[in-house]
């Protein structure tokens, strides 16, 4: 950390504040015995309601109103994560589309004996803003800073189609 908590301004209210980075959110969560299965592994469905809060607070920072989650994409535990080790979840938002944003969000394991640490998955999450009635309300741009955000916020189109498309063929 480059500077306390304390000394970190409050999320801004004003449309032309909304960078990519003032949407970073980074929890981190210990691993503990009833969030494991019988084999001492981190629950898939416990991991995947850290992401959605984590996310959700990604784009609630983003658009300053409540957010439902409206998909996410595909998910793959590539590494388990074991009892005692630390869940480190990081999330920002990639894109802001009219009233939805993109969320891309990272997950780490770190074994703080070892001192070692490990991707583990990564996932895009949508959420809509809504009003107090439920209605979708419009959400301010996101402002891209570096390459890499660039390169993402570029690349958050075709996820977007894909998305639609595939939201499509699996009506019911």
């Amino acid at each position: 950390m480059t500077t306390r908590y304390q000394d970190t301004s409050p999320v801004s209210t004003d449309p032309s504040q909304k960078t990519v980075a003032a949407s970073r959110v980074r929890m981190n969560e210990l691993v503990m015995p009833n969030d494991t299965n019988q084999l001492g592994n981190l629950m898939g469905g416990r991991l995947l309601h850290l992401m959605d809060i984590c996310s959700a607070i990604s784009a609630q920072r983003h658009c300053n109103r409540n957010v439902v989650t409206v998909s996410v994409d595909s998910v793959e535990f590539r590494e388990a994560i074991r009892l005692g080790e630390v869940v480190v979840i990081e999330g920002e938002i990639t894109r802001a589309f009219n009233t939805s944003m993109e969320v891309a969000i990272q997950v780490w394991a770190e074994n703080l004996r070892a001192g070692t640490r490990r991707l583990c998955t990564t996932s895009y999450y949508t959420f809509v803003a809504v009003d107090a009635d439920g209605n979708t309300v419009p959400v301010p741009p996101i402002i891209a800073e570096t390459e890499f955000e660039k390169k993402r916020f570029e690349e958050a189109t075709e996820r977007r189609r894909i998305r639609l498309e595939m939201s499509k063929k699996s009506n019911i």
